[in-house]
């Protein structure tokens, strides 16, 4: 029994398990339920590799960065967080996960919100953040992953449906919704695009924008980008001694140009690994919602959006990025407001800042994308500070989940708690 205990326990076994009931669901051959779960295995501990690259690259940041500015900063990145995350609590995050799938199709098939979501990534860093928040406040496995679960279900469906006046008009059907959890963001960037509804037919397409600026397109370029700059002025900021120290035989101007390529190569093997054990998963519940969920619809990643106005995206990524800019620039006027200060990841700004603009070009044009996009990265900066001490009460430092819902619920559920059982 012990033995079947500490398997199950085991968050990549886990998870393989799970896909291994999926691929048998989907009448594979035994050859393919084999290699599936196996894959899904071995994924989930690439991810672990990653994850340690990436959180040892961070800590170096975080003390360089603190000793130069003698202030706290916290990249803005949930796969860095989830790494962080993983090594505690990877458990507890597996079930919500596994359990946030299923009530995700429980909440569809008798709830108005026919929304599967089927961006798993962000279910992942999701279920993350719930089970950070609960562990927080002393609740056992057991009810953590309970209610995380719940949570993650009943949003996974829900939060689409607010976004889908703007999805019907940009696709001209109601066949599709968006899964990615800055939903609140996208919703409300449509929303204030209609402030400019008088000028809604003159669009982003219309604007010529730089070529070099696509390079920001791929994921790891510009977070190479991105991580070199913020390595070099930590360094410099804090200076050669003390870099030495850090660097060991290594040339202290060296050091950082290591580091920032570590993580970005943590980052690399990390998504490698999160695309492994999450394709058979969702594999398993894509053959389940069409069987058994009439009516349902796919709520799929914010690439799926970007054809309807691609000008859109890059305004965004700009708008999203100069707004996280200037809040580092008010964090730091006010130390006592914002005891750390959030440093905006470029790829989270692309991602999240260009589908807003995309939202809030269909309502109201480019000013509509420029407003939208603006706010979103208010809010992907502030929105952090709220939670971040609550998971430094767990030890995980040094970077946290930027996304709007993932803040919104997140400091909802937090607040509640706070009521229940303090910290």
């Amino acid at each position: 029994m012990k033995f079947i205990i500490s398997l199950l326990s085991t968050p990549a076994v886990l998870l393989g398990v799970v896909a291994c009931i999926g691929l048998i669901l989907q009448k594979k051959s035994v050859t393919e339920i084999f290699t599936g779960a196996s894959k899904t295995l071995i994924g989930f501990l690439v991810f672990g590799i990653g994850a340690s690259a990436m959180t040892g690259s961070l800590q170096n940041f975080n003390k360089l960065f603190q000793y130069g500015f003698g202030i706290t900063g916290v990249i803005a990145s949930p796969e860095a967080a989830t790494a962080l995350a993983q090594s505690t609590y990877g458990f507890e995050v597996s079930l919500t996960l596994i359990l946030g799938f299923i009530l995700n199709l429980v909440f569809a098939r008798i709830t108005r919100f026919k929304n599967i979501f089927f961006t798993t990534g962000h279910s992942l860093f999701f279920s993350c953040v719930l089970v950070l928040i609960m562990q927080a406040h002393g609740f056992s496995s057991t009810v953590t992953i309970l209610v995380a679960a719940t949570i993650l279900g009943f949003m996974s469906a829900a939060l689409p449906q607010f976004c889908q006046p703007f999805m019907r008009d940009m696709t001209g059907g109601d066949e599709q919704a968006i899964g990615h959890f800055n939903m609140i963001g996208y919703g409300l960037s449509g929303y204030l695009g209609r402030i400019f509804s008088k000028h809604k037919e003159e669009t982003t397409e219309s604007i010529e924008f730089p070529k070099w600026l696509s390079i920001f397109r791929d994921f790891l370029m510009g977070l190479s980008i991105v991580m070199l700059l913020l390595f070099y002025v930590a360094t410099i900021k804090a200076g050669q001694t003390f870099t030495q120290e850090l660097a060991g035989s290594q040339h202290w101007l060296v050091f950082p140009l290591v580091q920032a390529f570590t993580f970005v190569a943590g980052m690399s093997i990390l998504m490698t690994g999160v695309r492994m054990f999450l394709a058979e998963i969702t594999a398993a519940f894509v053959v389940i919602s069409e069987k058994y969920i009439p009516g349902s619809r796919p709520a799929l990643d914010v690439p799926t959006v970007f054809p309807y106005a691609p000008n859109a995206v890059i305004l965004g990524f700009i708008s999203a990025y100069t707004a996280g800019l200037l809040a580092i620039v008010v964090m730091v006027s006010f130390p006592s407001v914002f005891p750390v200060v959030i440093i905006p990841a470029a790829h989270i700004c692309f991602f999240s800042g260009g589908t807003a603009a995309v939202f809030g070009n269909s309502s109201g044009g480019w000013r509509g994308a420029l407003l939208g996009s603006f706010v979103a990265g208010l809010l992907l900066a502030f929105l952090p500070t709220i939670l971040y001490p609550v998971y430094g009460t767990l030890g995980i430092e040094g970077a946290t989940f930027p996304n709007i819902d993932y803040n919104v619920v997140g400091t909802t559920l937090h607040k509640i708690l706070q009521l229940i059982k303090p910290i």
